[in-house]
């Protein structure tokens, strides 16, 4: 693993796992390559539904790939009693992605996910 992908787990499990509201977060693109905390620091309730979820996140890094170069910011989808909240990482098809529930503050939550999508492209001299 870089010194890179380190970093951005880092900040995955320091801080965003530690928000009780987030159930599950990861740095993917469509079939969910990229670099995510080990399945156990998820919150294990998500699991139940993590092949519905892997299969429905997909279809969404197809729109994620064709409208990211348009200035598609964010995507979010209910599944269930669970939010999934996509911050894509400018100029990719790769999105910051959490996982949490419907009745969440969600406000609260975006402005913890766009600090960590900030040190996310610092971390990845994205421009």
């Amino acid at each position: 693993m870089s010194s890179k992908e380190e970093e951005i787990l880092k900040v995955l499990s320091e801080d965003l796992l530690q928000l009780e509201d987030i159930h599950a977060c990861m740095v993917v693109r469509k079939n969910l390559e990229g670099i995510f905390p080990m399945t156990e620091e998820f919150k294990q309730e998500i699991i139940e539904i993590w092949d519905v979820l892997k299969n429905t996140m997909d279809e969404f890094f197809e729109i994620i790939s064709h409208y990211s170069k348009y200035g598609l910011d964010k995507i979010y989808f209910e599944l269930g009693k669970y939010d999934v909240i996509f911050f894509i990482l400018p100029g990719s098809d790769t999105a910051l992605v959490a996982i949490v529930p419907a009745l969440a503050n969600r406000g609260l939550l975006e402005v913890e996910l766009e600090n960590a999508r900030r040190k996310i492209i610092q971390i990845l001299a994205i421009e």
